[in-house]
C-alpha cells in the first residue's frame, strides 16, 4: 500500500486511493512524498493497463439525481455535488494478487478494485439469495419497485463510492435481468456519519485503540451499549466515546431516570392492585394532557427517525419518560394510595400507559429491555419481531444469512392501548448500576492506556 500527504488538505497520512481526512479520491501518483506503508521506500512509477469506469458519462444524470436530495446530511450532500463537478474515470481493476479475480482472459494477474466491487455485491448478492432460495424475482420487490426507500449508512470515508460511484454503476446496470418499465432503486439516503472517536483518539486497529463488540457483550447488556453509543453518534461532527459518559449515561439516564420510572411504577401496580393493571375510572385533565403529550411522541420520534436524526430522536423520547416523571411528582399515588386508592389507581394506570408508549418509542435504540417491558406489562409474543439465522444450499456450498422474521411481531408504531386487569409479569429492574471507578479503569487498560 502507498501512503504519503494529499495534495488537497496536507494529511501526512492519506493513502494511494484516498485520503482519510478530507475523502478526496486520489491516485497514487497524486501523492506527496509517496512511500511504502511496508518498507518505507519511495515507490516507482510503471505503466500498466486497466480497465475504468468512465463516470464522467454519468454526470448529467448524477446531477439529477443529487438536485432533490436537501433532506440529505449536508455535508454529505456538499461533497456529493463537488465530486459530480469533477467526475473522471477511475481504474477499477489493481495489480495485486489478492482479491476477486478479473474475469476474462489475459486478465488473471489483475484484481477488481474492492470498492467498484463491493457496491455492486450489494444488488448481485440479493439477486443470488433469491436465485438460491427458489424464488428467482424477490430481488425485484426492492431493486424495481419504486416505493422502495434505500438508505445507505456509513462512515463519512465512504461517501464517494456511496453517493456517486454507486449511483454511477446502477445508472449502467439499469434494467439488467428485468422487462418492465421501472427504473432501478436508487439510494434514498445516505446518512454517513462523521469519525467516532475513543477517549479522544481515532480508532486505530495498529494501536490496539479498539473497542470490539463481541468482548464487551460479556461484560455489558447489549442496550446499555446501544444508548451509550446512540446518544454520541457523530451525526454532524466528530463525536468522541469515553467510558466514563458511558457509565455515566447508563447510571444516571438507563438505570436512574427511566429504568426507575419503570421499576416503581410497576412495583407499586403490581404490589397494590394484586398484579394486575388497575381500573383507571375517568381520567382527569391532568392524566389526559400527559397522555396526549407522549401519544404525540409517535409522530415527532417518528419523523426524526425517518430522517435519520437518530440522536435527537433518542432525546425526544427520553424527554418524555422525564415527562412521566415529572406528573409522578404532582399526581396523587404513593401518599394517597390508603385513603384515596381510586384516585392512586388513576396515576397508577395513567403512568402504566404513558410506559406502555414510551416502550415503542424507545424501542429502536433498547429493543432488548423494550421486550422485557414489553412482558412485564402482561403483553405476550415479540413486540417487533427478531432477527435469527437462516441457512439455505447452494450446490454443495451452505450459506447464513441473518434474517428478520416480523411474522410473530404484534407491535406497531402506534399507541397502544394497556387494558384494565390485564395480568402482569413479574417486574424486574431493566438496567444494572455500574461501578464507575472498576469499569474505567479496566476499560482503559483493555484500550492499552
Amino acid at each position: 500500500m502507498v501512503e504519503g500527504t494529499c495534495p488537497h488538505c496536507g494529511y501526512e497520512s492519506a493513502r494511494g486511493d484516498q485520503c482519510d481526512n478530507c475523502g478526496r479520491l486520489l491516485d497514487a501518483v497524486q501523492l506527496i512524498d509517496p512511500r511504502s506503508k511496508l518498507t518505507g521506500n519511495r515507490p516507482v512509477v510503471r505503466e500498466t493497463t486497466h480497465y475504468f469506469i468512465d463516470l464522467a458519462q454519468f454526470k448529467e444524470k448524477l446531477h439529477a439525481y443529487l438536485s432533490d436530495k436537501d433532506y440529505w446530511r449536508a455535508n454529505v450532500l456538499a461533497f456529493a455535488r463537488n465530486m459530480v463537478d469533477d467526475l473522471h474515470g477511475r481504474p477499477i481493476t489493481r495489480d495485486i494478487e489478492w482479491g476477486i479475480p478479473v474475469p476474462l482472459d489475459g486478465w488473471e494477474d489483475k484484481r477488481l478494485y474492492v470498492w467498484f466491487e463491493a457496491v455492486i455485491g450489494y444488488f448481485s448478492a440479493s439477486v443470488e439469495w433469491a436465485n438460491n432460495t427458489n424464488q428467482p424475482g424477490a430481488w425485484q420487490d426492492w431493486w424495481y419497485n419504486p416505493e422502495c426507500r434505500m438508505y445507505c449508512f456509513i462512515g463519512k470515508d465512504n461517501i464517494p463510492f456511496h453517493t456517486v460511484i454507486w449511483q454511477a454503476e446502477l445508472f449502467g446496470v439499469n434494467g439488467i435481468y428485468y422487462d418492465g418499465e421501472n427504473h432501478i432503486t436508487l439510494p434514498y439516503d445516505v446518512p454517513a456519519n462523521e469519525y467516532l472517536n475513543v477517549q479522544g483518539a481515532q480508532l486505530s486497529k495498529s494501536r490496539n485503540w479498539v473497542i470490539s463488540l463481541p468482548d464487551v457483550l460479556e461484560r455489558y447488556d447489549p442496550d446499555a451499549i446501544r444508548y451509550g453509543i446512540a446518544a454520541v453518534l457523530p451525526e454532524a461532527r466528530d463525536t468522541d466515546f469515553t467510558w466514563e459518559d458511558f457509565v455515566a449515561r447508563n447510571n444516571n439516564e438507563l438505570v436512574a431516570w427511566w429504568g426507575n420510572l419503570v421499576n416503581r411504577v410497576l412495583k407499586f401496580g403490581y404490589k397494590h392492585w394484586d398484579g394486575v393493571v388497575p381500573d383507571p375510572g375517568e381520567l382527569r385533565e391532568i392524566d389526559r394532557e400527559l397522555l396526549a403529550k407522549i401519544e404525540r411522541g409517535f409522530e415527532t420520534v417518528g419523523g426524526l427517525l425517518e430522517g435519520v436524526k437518530l440522536r435527537r430522536a433518542l432525546e425526544e423520547a427520553m424527554g418524555l419518560a422525564r415527562e412521566v416523571n415529572q406528573y409522578l411528582d404532582i399526581a396523587p399515588w404513593f401518599g394517597v394510595v390508603n385513603e384515596d386508592k381510586q384516585a392512586a389507581a388513576t396515576t397508577v394506570y395513567t403512568a402504566m400507559q404513558a410506559i406502555n408508549h414510551l416502550k415503542i418509542l424507545l424501542a429502536p435504540f433498547l429493543p432488548h429491555t423494550a421486550q422485557q417491558l414489553h412482558e412485564m406489562l402482561g403483553f405476550e409474543g415479540q413486540l417487533f419481531g427478531e432477527l435469527k439465522i437462516e441457512t439455505f444450499k447452494e450446490t454443495e456450498r451452505v450459506h447464513e444469512a441473518l434474517v428478520y422474521d416480523g411474522s410473530a411481531a404484534i407491535g406497531t408504531w402506534a399507541p397502544e392501548t394497556l387494558p384494565p386487569g390485564q395480568a402482569l409479569g413479574t417486574p424486574q429492574p431493566l438496567f444494572k448500576k455500574l461501578d464507575a471507578e472498576k469499569v474505567v479503569e479496566e476499560e482503559l487498560a483493555r484500550l492499552g492506556a
